[in-house]
């Protein structure tokens, strides 16, 4: 008997390909010509990367979403970012208990891993994720409208609000502004506005907690006593980033709020320190912040935001595991302590992982654009966009249209090793032993 040939696939490779999917699946519907307005043309690679963009939930865009994309092309892109924040996997797991298939173990261990939760609340967690979600954004559009259907009329001010609402909350940051106040233009005309900026900051701050935060935050009744450790480490470096990233805002960027009043620098400073970890809104222009500001927004950008979040970045876990365990190597300390709890140096190890291929990503991904694109492109420039690819973060200094097609497939793999992460593409890609490991005899280096 001929034996049967089945692929096993595992988890880490089930969700990589899901992502890639989704890209291609985009890209074909996104070079279509329904999809494109009327006089603008549209190239395979520009689909390809817009697509990237909306599945990976980064909003780099070589196209200007309102005035290149038709609106059947904004509804592709729109659904591409709806479904990758709420996750491929929790989108596959909701059809087999709708149409009440079951899971099978691969496919909960998958949706787990994407979502970050407890394998005893697959449901719970799956319903928390949908209906929060759809809480959110529709509470998030409601408060938009207020604003944008006086602007826009009632038709544009609806269909406006939705799209910024899931958008932010999704932490995509592609915008529609392009067709009211020109092309590439972000949320700059509301960086004094309290109602979109503030409806923003929380849509965008909620989003990159991560679903596994929220369930445990409703688990616990908000009492702060009671959380996980893990959801007590990503609030309080969550509310550590936010509060120093707009004091130093405040600081670095007083030129360049020159203009406003003091609330309104501290508003468009609150926005400038949420935005970069992953958000892609500005609402400042990015060509015009100081080195200091820059540099801040730089550091933001690849910090990210919470794990199964719809963030990206190296994530608040892996860069308060590096921290602490610095702090611990300086004393001397064996354990790695953080408040009552102590962790595993194994976890250290993943985490310097996760950081030094990332920098290493940043740095080889800026130094080939660097040798394919004109001298007269600014490394600043450069740098900023392959960090903002990587983190999923969306900000630009006006790169994106202007980068060639080798320089843009450069881009496209950061945003996509970004979105499924450094960690899970390297188990994907990685081959499983069999065999015992022979450890090799131990010896020292001389460091520091």
């Amino acid at each position: 008997m001929k034996k049967k040939f089945r692929l096993k696939l595992s988890v880490w490779q089930i969700l990589a390909l899901a992502y890639l999917a989704g890209t291609i699946l985009g890209s074909i519907f996104l070079i279509l010509p329904a999809a494109t307005k009327e006089g603008e043309q549209t190239s395979y690679i520009g689909a390809l990367f817009t697509a990237a963009s909306a599945v990976c939930i980064t909003g780099l865009s070589p196209y200007d979403v309102a005035t290149h994309w038709s609106l059947f092309g904004q509804l592709v892109i729109l659904f591409l970012v709806q479904a990758s924040g709420l996750g491929f996997m929790t989108l596959v797991s909701a059809a087999f208990l709708i149409f009440k298939h079951g899971m099978g173990f691969n496919s909960r261990n998958a949706f787990m891993l994407d979502s970050r939760g407890k394998y005893a609340g697959v449901k719970t967690l799956l319903l928390r994720i949908v209906v929060g979600t759809a809480i959110i954004e529709t509470l998030g559009a409601l408060v938009l409208m207020i604003r944008f259907i006086p602007q826009f009329g009632v038709g544009d001010g609806i269909y406006y609000s939705v799209w910024h609402s899931v958008s932010a909350f999704c932490n995509a940051g592609f915008d529609l502004m392009g067709s009211k106040y020109g092309e590439f233009v972000s949320l700059t005309n509301y960086a004094t506005d309290p109602l979109v900026s503030l409806t923003l900051i929380a849509l965008i701050i909620l989003g990159g907690l991560g679903f596994a935060v929220w369930s445990d935050v409703i688990d616990c009744k908000c009492n702060f006593k009671k959380f996980q450790f893990n959801t007590k480490v990503v609030l309080i470096v969550n509310a550590i980033l936010i509060v120093t990233g707009t004091a130093l805002f405040l600081l670095f960027e007083r030129d360049t709020y020159a203009d406003y009043n003091f609330g309104q620098k501290l508003l468009a400073s609150f926005f400038g320190a949420v935005t970069p970890r992953t958000a892609g809104f500005a609402s400042t222009d990015m060509t015009k912040l100081s080195q200091s500001g820059y540099l801040l927004t730089v550091l933001l950008m690849f910090i990210g935001g919470g794990s199964g979040s719809t963030a990206g970045g190296i994530r608040v876990g892996t860069f308060a595991v590096i921290i602490m365990g610095m702090f611990a190597a300086f004393r001397g300390k064996r354990d790695i302590d953080i408040g009552k709890k102590r962790i595993e140096y194994s976890l250290l190890s993943q985490a310097l992982a996760i950081f030094t291929a990332c920098l290493m990503m940043v740095i080889l991904s800026t130094l080939i654009i660097c040798t394919i694109e004109p001298e007269s492109m600014m490394f600043k420039a450069i740098l900023f966009e392959c960090v903002s690819a990587l983190s999923n973060a969306g900000l630009s200094m006006n790169l994106t249209p202007t980068l060639s097609v080798g320089s843009q497939i450069i881009v496209i793999v950061l945003m996509y090793a970004g979105r499924v992460g450094i960690l899970t593409l390297g188990l994907a890609l990685g081959k499983k032993r069999s065999t015992a490991e022979i450890r090799k005899p131990i010896d020292t280096l001389l460091i520091g």
